[in-house]
């Protein structure tokens, strides 16, 4: 089978041909090593004439139009076009980047400037206001922004003797800024009488405020102040483009051809005229001029670069050319030379020699060129035209050999044929013509088998055959000379072919991702050498694959530079090196091919090569040797946490029902209860999901979080306090280094994090606005002043913070693949790491940017977690099979076999680590990962009396560890905290349910227990006292969603979800009985009260049955309902049953016989109910909220006392309502814990606590009872309403607590238990 990985071997780019004339001006700089800066195209070049080499910086990812450089002369700025454009500072030496400023503009960068010191850089956008930023380039900030003019603005500069003065001109106008505060403010520059208002396209600042300025007609305006003092007329005979300072005086070029050399004081020193000259032509236009002592640069319109030495004047050096204005679309290379010959739009073909890096001939042909071929033998040029025709010119002296004009459109495509006696001449009519070269191109063959344009071609080696491709995406085969089209393919099936440059076919199926349909490859080359093959396509890339590649969305790797469309590709004659050709940069690229054995040496090149090596994304991310991903770590990836509503979307959807519900709203409503609720202690750890979220406090306790709640454990006194300020699931929690203060972040439409002290549980800072649908990683740099946060968005954003000030320092798209862990260098704040699913990269801070580059690993892996070690550049990550890979820099050092299964965290020690995987072991390794010096297993066998609870299984899989106070900390993916004595024990301190929804609860008749089940296939007994422990936990065969004791407290009732339910001993949870009668979901099941003679059993096909428990059978079925079952209760007699459905009826049924009964409302609310658990009902008419379209209140229960009617609803709210609760949309207390689902409530036999269960946050949480009268200040949470109060009454207030009706707000007092 055909390698799908990407080749081991690699393109490194070597030469550039061009200069961006065209639509741009002051773009050519020497810099301090008196090289020559520029760019083409999406690449920035640093050109050294004495050596002539060139260095290439390959930071943008789209055209660039803008440069300024440094005062110190090292340092560049550039800036691109694009949807979101960006500028980069960077070091023109070693080519790499220093800083990236983003976010600001749109559509592109037109201009920018530094400032005198060098410390302020200043762009200007492309948008329609032509927006100003003066930026703080090292910090990446923007320091003032305004809108620059309407119309556009082609120069602006600092004004280098008054500091924080600018100026700017552009169509129609000049404006002089002063930059004060982060305010600029400008003032137009007055014309007056002494020049006509015209489009001024560049400036200079002299001494005095005068500022001197080149206009479109020609003439120099002089300005002082804001007021123009005198013109210069006829400077240049038309538009003068460019205009550039230095200590000897000024230098203005034009679009007359002319640089003029001007004094300090702005009287003319010389004129050189470049059209004149050796090298000149008519229509030559300067865009760019650079005056540095007595050498002069010129940049042209036609991508020229001339250097002028002021002495010898009159004969400039040209020193770089390329194509001028028009589309790229011509290449050929020659069969035996290290040549390459391009024909462009401009009309002109060009032959370049591949060792001088040098355009060695050209020649001007009468039309645009669009395609070109060279004979087998090299002696003949062919030139296909845009108007139909082709010429051939004899390449030694480029004469003409015959003008042929056979077809109306353009000659797309024309090759020879490999024994070099016939041209073919693919045109868009659609054909292919024959012709023969001996018989002086006489047309002897006509191909007419497509319907759409010919694209490609190639012959077979023995010249017998030739393929096409057409723009209708069809593959044709002919006969030649004649043209015959070949339809039985078994003959094609052994043709070999001498080229291979089509792009449709079996051997390069693997160029065109998975599930395209799209046209958007160009051009393709076959290397039948090295097998391998270069692609160009519309985006600017160029592609390495394995040829053939039989399989489509084959891995290569892929090479930038080229901004837009690359029309072309070709490898030269003797693969050394590959040609590609841009179309809108009409730029010439040069890459040379490194071979695999050769890609080993070249580990040792300059930094500045290895980053031209831009390796794919794409095919690093799977390649085809990953081994298959672990069960758990596959099922969280799936995990995209995205949710239907918002809770940042209830005040919006609030409003919206307001609306239809004023009239209702209008009436008297219910007031809330004079009682309230406290958190007092939750069952549950968030493990299945989360790694490394579990840590001692400065003063030893244990912080971790679960649903919506920061939960900070004494485990000395077993209590538990919260930090609520989060209103959805928390996805991650980093600790601060001095373990006083904790970040958490959550899920959420913009997704915020929250800095909080341990102590206080207040919080210090709350960071929003960058992430969206949750935050899934945190870190905290080893000063604590920064933090790195990890987005769930598509492409994983990176955001590092000052998150004091809560401000962005920087942001980067992190990777298309999930990001399990963030990490800053302890050593350089400036630098991280982020590793994932078969990625692991490597990140510094730049300005306003990260710059990431991946770990070289060989083969790809998924990577869970990481830490760096004892050196700045020592880094440690564990896999997803097991290993630790030590990594130095982003180079792979070794790898060390750790555990079986993947290696879910790491913690590092001063001298050593401690890591723990999924095989439930805790290893303490030395601080080379030499040796393992102990492992503890995680196993029943060696629970501490002590423990809270009971382990579910040996060897849980851990999900995070920490060292402190001398334990090992683990939590695991089961939902429990232990803590491991270094000599052995292990205590558990905390447990919850494990993943799956948690639905049934029950509380015991006359004891402070209660009973769980979840899909989590488990039934538990849970201790309510002080002690807080789970006291008995049994594993069922499958999952259950209700429960329930009988009135003596002996059995306990569980529904499973398959359709049947058991009878349990309440005490061993062993089986008293069991049935199985339904096929799905049993919903509620209860005791009938009193004796408890009847149980009835909810099953979601929309039936009740009612058994005899003495005689164990069933007596009777409630039946007419049209949707499931979702609530029973029993009346005190235990002779009626009332129910809801999904189809929110309310009906009621006689026991034991189950025949339905009609009752009127009134005499509902008169029946003595022994329980009250429905949702349904006039007398409970006001628990539903105004949003009742989103929004189902799942779950109620009311107190024993008839006072208070807890509900639970799906947004995650526990409610209380005064019972009852008559008319519409009561007013209630509300409190937030539970992150999304409210799945039960439940009160206790006293009504001294109350009970929650979440759905999916897998939680059980245990309330404290607060009667009326109890007045301490808490961190209560109740709410007015949901219509009158317009701040919703003390909405998750974190230091407020609201009465209910008064608008008296009080400062709340956080009690410390």
């Amino acid at each position: 089978m055909a390698d799908r990985t990407a080749p081991n071997c690699h393109l490194r780019l070597e030469w550039v041909y061009g200069y961006r004339g065209h639509q741009c001006r002051n773009n050519l700089y020497y810099t301090a090593a008196k090289e020559i800066v520029y760019f083409v195209a999406g690449v920035g070049v640093v050109y050294n004439t004495r050596e002539h080499k060139q260095k290439f910086y390959l930071g943008h990812n789209d055209d660039i139009i803008s440069l300024a450089l440094h005062p110190e002369r090292v340092l560049v700025a550039t800036g691109q076009v694009g949807k979101e454009p960006y500028i980069c500072v960077w070091d023109s030496y070693t080519v790499q980047t220093v800083s990236i400023l983003k976010d600001m503009h749109t559509h592109g960068i037109a201009c920018l400037a530094f400032d005198l010191e060098g410390q302020c850089l200043v762009s200007v956008g492309l948008d329609s206001k032509n927006t100003i930023c003066v930026w703080d380039w090292r910090r990446g900030r923007v320091l003032a922004a305004a809108p620059g003019h309407t119309d556009r603005i082609f120069d602006i500069s600092w004004d280098l003797y008054q500091p924080s003065k600018l100026v700017s001109c552009g169509v129609k106008h000049i404006k002089f800024w002063s930059l004060c505060g982060n305010a600029l403010t400008p003032k137009r520059g007055v014309f007056g009488k002494t020049g006509d208002l015209q489009t001024i396209l560049c400036l200079a600042c002299a001494k005095d405020e005068v500022t001197y300025s080149g206009a479109l007609n020609g003439d120099i305006y002089v300005w002082k102040g804001i007021n123009l003092m005198r013109t210069v007329q006829g400077a240049h005979g038309s538009g003068i483009f460019s205009m550039n300072a230095c200590e000897e005086g000024f230098a203005t070029g034009g679009r007359d051809g002319c640089v003029r050399l001007w004094d300090l004081n702005f009287k003319p020193i010389t004129v050189i005229d470049l059209r004149e000259t050796d090298q000149g032509y008519k229509g030559l236009s300067v865009r760019s001029v650079c005056w540095r002592g007595d050498h002069i640069l010129v940049g042209t319109q036609d991508s020229e670069i001339f250097e002028v030495v002021v002495h010898d004047r009159n004969k400039p050096f040209l020193i770089m050319q390329g194509h001028c204005e028009g589309e790229l679309w011509a290449l050929a290379v020659h069969p035996t030379k290290p040549l390459a010959m391009t024909g462009s739009d401009d009309r002109s073909v060009r032959i370049w020699s591949l060792i001088d890096h040098a355009l060695i001939a050209r020649c001007n042909m009468e039309e645009p060129i669009r395609c070109a071929a060279v004979s087998t033998d090299g002696i003949h040029l062919a030139l296909g035209m845009k108007d139909g025709s082709f010429t051939v010119l004899r390449v030694r002296d480029m004469t003409e050999v015959v003008h042929i004009k056979d077809r109306k459109e353009a000659i797309h495509e024309l090759k020879y044929s490999p024994d070099g006696a016939h041209l073919a001449v693919g045109s868009n009519d659609n054909s292919v013509d024959i012709y023969g070269v001996v018989q002086r191109y006489k047309k002897v063959g006509e191909c007419i088998g497509s319907t759409s344009f010919i694209t490609h071609m190639d012959w077979s080696t023995d010249s017998k055959y030739l393929q096409t491709n057409d723009g209708g995406g069809r593959r044709l085969f002919y006969r030649m000379p004649s043209g015959k089209e070949v339809t039985n393919r078994e003959e094609m099936k052994l043709v070999q072919w001498s080229s291979w440059t089509c792009v449709l076919g079996p051997e390069v199926n693997g160029i065109w991702p998975k599930y395209s349909e799209i046209n958007d490859i160009n051009s393709v080359d076959a290397n039948f050498n090295n097998q391998v093959l270069v692609t160009a396509d519309d985006y600017g890339l160029v592609k390495l694959l394995r040829y053939p590649c039989v399989k489509k969305g084959a891995k290569f790797k892929k090479y930038l530079g080229h901004s837009a469309h690359i029309t072309n590709v070709r490898w030269s004659h003797d693969y050394q090196w590959v040609i590609t050709i841009g179309g809108a940069d009409h730029s010439v690229f040069q890459w040379k091919f490194i071979p695999e054995r050769k890609s080993k040496e070249a580990l040792h090149i300059a930094p500045q090569e290895t980053l031209a090596d831009s390796n794919s994304e794409e095919s690093d991310s799977d390649q085809s040797d990953v081994p298959e991903m672990d069960s758990e770590i596959e099922q969280e990836t799936q995990l995209t946490y995205r949710r239907q509503v918002y809770k940042e979307d209830l005040p919006q959807l609030k409003e919206q029902c307001k609306e239809k519900h004023r009239a209702t709203a209008m009436k008297k409503r219910e007031r809330a209860p004079g009682s309230g609720v406290k958190l007092h202690f939750i069952h549950g750890y968030r493990g299945y999901d989360c790694r490394s979220n579990l840590f001692y406090t400065q003063t030893g306790e244990i912080v971790y979080h679960v649903a919506a709640v920061g939960v900070v454990y004494n485990r000395q006194q077993n209590t538990q306090r919260f930090y609520m300020g989060h209103d959805d699931d928390i996805l991650c929690l980093a600790i601060h280094p001095l373990k006083d203060f904790v970040a958490t972040g959550q899920v959420g439409r913009d997704s915020s994090i929250h800095i909080w002290d341990t102590e206080m549980l207040k919080p210090l800072s709350v960071l929003k606005g960058f992430h969206q649908l949750g935050v899934c990683a945190l870190d905290f740099s080893a000063d604590g002043k920064r933090l790195a946060s990890v987005g769930l968005d598509d492409n994983h954003t990176i955001v590092l913070w000052d998150w004091r000030k809560g401000e962005k320092l920087s942001a980067i798209r992190g990777s298309k693949d999930k990001i399990f862990v963030v990490k800053i260098n302890p050593y350089m704040p400036d630098k991280l790491i982020t590793a994932g699913v078969k990625h692991i990269k490597f990140w510094h801070k730049a300005g306003g940017g990260l710059i990431g580059r991946k770990g070289n690993m060989g083969k790809t892996e998924t990577m869970m977690c990481a830490v760096y070690g004892w050196t700045e550049e020592m880094v440690f990550s564990g896999t997803c099979t097991g290993d630790i890979c030590i990594w130095r820099d982003m180079f792979l050092m070794k790898t060390v076999k750790a555990h079986d299964g993947p290696v879910f965290s790491m913690h590092a020690l001063e001298k050593g680590f401690v890591t723990g995987g999924k095989d439930g072991i805790v290893a303490l390794w030395d601080d080379t990962f030499e040796r393992c010096l102990k492992t503890y297993a995680i196993k029943r066998s060696v629970l501490a009396p002590g423990s809270k609870g009971l382990l579910l299984e040996d060897n849980p899989s851990i999900r995070a560890i920490s060292l402190g106070h001398g334990h090992i900390l683990v939590g695991t993916k089961n939902g429990e905290i232990l803590e491991v004595d270094k000599s052995g024990p292990i205590t558990l301190l905390v447990q919850g349910h494990m993943e799956g929804e948690v639905w049934g609860l029950a509380t015991h008749p006359h004891l402070p227990l209660c009973a769980t089940v979840s899909d989590d296939k488990t039934l538990r007994i849970w201790d309510l006292s002080p002690s807080h422990c789970m006291l008995a936990v049994r594993k069922l065969r499958k999952g259950g969603r209700c429960c329930c004791f009988s009135p003596d407290g002996k059995a306990l009732a569980v529904g499973l979800n398959d359709g049947s339910f058991l009878i349990v001993n309440a005490d061993t949870l062993e089986d008293l009985v069991s049935f199985h009668h339904r096929k799905d979901i049993i919903s509620d099941i209860r005791f009938s009260p009193g004796s408890g003679k009847y149980l009835a059993v909810a099953s979601g096909d929309s039936f009740v049955d009612i058994y005899n428990v003495m005689s164990s059978k069933r007596v009777g079925v409630c039946k007419g309902s049209l949707n499931y079952i979702t609530h029973l209760d029993w009346d005190k007699r235990g002779k009626l049953l009332q129910v809801n459905t999904g189809a929110k009826e309310q009906l009621f049924f006689e026991a034991p016989r189950g025949k339905r009964q009609t009752i009127p409302a009134t005499e509902v609310e008169k029946i003595d109910w022994s329980t009250w658990t429905c949702v349904l009902g006039t007398s409970v008419e006001g628990i539903w909220p105004v949003i009742t379209e989103v929004t189902e209140v799942t779950a109620a229960c009311l107190s024993n006392d008839r006072k208070v009617l807890a509900t639970g609803d799906d947004m995650g709210y526990v409610k209380l309502f005064r019972y009852p609760v008559k008319g519409k949309y009561a007013k209630f207390k509300r409190y937030v814990a539970h992150s999304t689902h409210v799945t039960n409530v439940r009160w206790t036999h006293d009504d001294s606590l109350l009970v929650t269960v979440g759905g999916g946050d897998t939680c059980f949480m245990i309330w404290a009872h607060e009667p009326e009268g109890h007045r301490e200040f808490r961190q209560c949470d109740s709410e007015e309403s949901d219509i009158e109060s317009e701040d919703d009454g003390g909405e998750r207030q974190m230091s407020f607590h609201s009465y209910s009706g008064t608008q008296k707000r009080s400062y709340c007092i956080q009690q410390s238990s």
